[in-house]
């Protein structure tokens, strides 16, 4: 009997394709059979940095279609990308579908699309073909978005997803309460991009409705309030592959591994690691005093300047920064993320509150110092600060900078806080020792992706 194959389709943002990256993996290890879709800009980048040198695509094998824009066009354009997306790609997922089914003896039995991609899930509804949703951020979020209704009915939002009211949104008792600015859709000042961005919202709803499972990158220990408000969700994360002993697949930038060798000359819990995933960018004042509180801090760090960090052409440090430093501070463009936070000698994630670097730095057991910068960073903010007690915010100034005293200040306090470390350690002691019921659930689904396919081979006719 033939393997199930499975079509996995991620947002194309980084944050999104390393989490269903690797449940691709894990998949593959239970002998079924995975496509993983890209755009193409993003296939070129994935398959670039990992495929070759992890093997990835011994076990998953990735192909790519238009996301609809020009090679040349800017995909940081998070609406002229939606809409384009829209347009474009549920035309070819299904030429690519019927193309598979043609020429592959292999046929696809199962499509998991990100909550993101809804379309996908309609296309797979059209096609015959069983379906998942994957959501890669937190249940929490998620949650906002399948209240939408109720949002709209209260008068919190309109329509199209601007808010229309300050008052404090609280989903549930035990769920820590939100600002309606601070809703994923509703962070851009820009209302075009606001009701773009809200329309994945509608299709992250419609595909709760349409799919048999709805999996999430999360576990019961992290977020028992948000997953009793819809116990119908599959928890199944922390999807790491530290987890699994595992090298993370994902990434469109290279990994420099150099720093590891850097990390092993420091003092135990001595580092300020600083890295703030793939969309956050800087206005020169910001970065500088980024790099002054650094320097300030009068201890060693680790910074990831990714290539765009800034909102200038080149990135331009403080003058004589780089000679004042010298080998206390190491400054690369990427950094293997979960090896440097599983490392003795790092003592804090300076962090955006991304929610892939939040369960790495979580289940590392890492104290956070929360730097969000749009979309759920502020919900997990709230989780690190208000609910695990395992971080601290970052304040801004009356003009909206966070100086280089507040750096200074908020490391300081962080690393005199011995109980900030303790509650850290504690909730990675949780996550740790609880992750059987994640561990269940994901066997649970592919046991379900199995017995689907078995079904569908007995269903299809004996060839002549």
């Amino acid at each position: 009997m033939p393997k199930p194959h499975v079509l996995v389709i991620p947002y194309p943002a980084q944050g999104h394709v390393i989490p269903i990256m690797e449940l691709a993996q894990r998949l593959a290890k239970h002998r079924v059979r995975v496509t993983c879709i890209n755009t193409e800009v993003n296939h070129k980048l994935v398959t670039g940095n990992c495929l070759d040198k992890d093997g990835l695509g011994d076990v998953v094998q990735m192909v790519s279609i238009p996301d609809g824009l020009e090679p040349w066009e800017d995909r940081s354009d998070i609406r002229k990308l939606t809409l384009s997306i829209l347009q474009t790609m549920p035309r070819k997922l299904e030429e690519l579908i019927e193309t598979i089914n043609k020429e592959d003896s292999s046929k696809v039995t199962c499509i998991i699309a990100d909550g993101f991609m809804g379309w996908a899930i309609r296309v797979a509804k059209k096609m015959g073909i069983s379906s998942a949703a994957f959501w890669p951020a937190s249940v929490a979020t998620l949650a906002s978005f399948l209240s939408f209704q109720k949002l709209i009915d209260d008068g919190i939002i309109n329509k199209n997803g601007i808010p229309l009211s300050d008052e404090m949104i609280q989903l549930s008792e035990t769920m820590p309460p939100i600002k309606p600015q601070n809703l994923t859709w509703a962070c851009f000042e820009d209302s075009a991009l606001v009701e773009v961005i809200f329309k994945m919202v509608l299709q992250a709803e419609e595909a709760s409705r349409l799919t048999e499972w709805f999996i999430c990158n999360s576990c019961p220990e992290l977020e028992a309030a948000a997953f009793s408000l819809y116990p119908q969700l599959l928890l199944i994360g922390p999807l790491l592959a530290s987890n699994r002993l595992a090298v993370q697949a994902g990434h469109f930038w290279q990994e420099d591994s150099t720093c590891l060798a850097w990390l092993d000359q420091q003092p135990v819990s001595s580092v300020i690691y600083v890295a703030f995933g793939s969309f956050t960018m800087f206005n020169q004042t910001q970065f500088e005093e980024l790099a002054h509180g650094l320097e300030l801090s009068n201890r060693p760090f680790l910074w990831v300047v990714r290539p765009g960090m800034t909102k200038e052409t080149t990135t331009d440090y403080p003058e004589g920064y780089i000679e004042r430093i010298g080998s206390r501070g190491k400054i690369l463009s990427w950094a293997p993320q979960q090896k440097v936070l599983s490392h003795p000698s790092v003592a804090c994630f300076m962090s955006h509150c991304g929610w892939n670097s939040t369960l790495e730095g979580v289940t590392n057991g890492v104290p956070f110092l929360c730097w969000p910068y749009f979309a759920d960073q502020f919900h997990n903010e709230t989780y690190i600060c208000d609910i695990w007690k395992n971080g601290l915010g970052l304040e801004k100034d009356e003009v909206g900078i966070i100086t280089r005293g507040e750096i200074m200040s908020k490391v300081e306090k962080l690393l005199s806080d011995k109980t900030l470390k303790v509650k850290a350690s504690d909730i990675k002691e949780k996550v740790a020792s609880k992750g059987g019921c994640s561990h269940k659930n994901l066997n649970n689904f592919i046991e379900w992706i199995q017995k689907n396919n078995d079904a569908h081979t007995k269903d299809e006719p004996e060839s002549m």
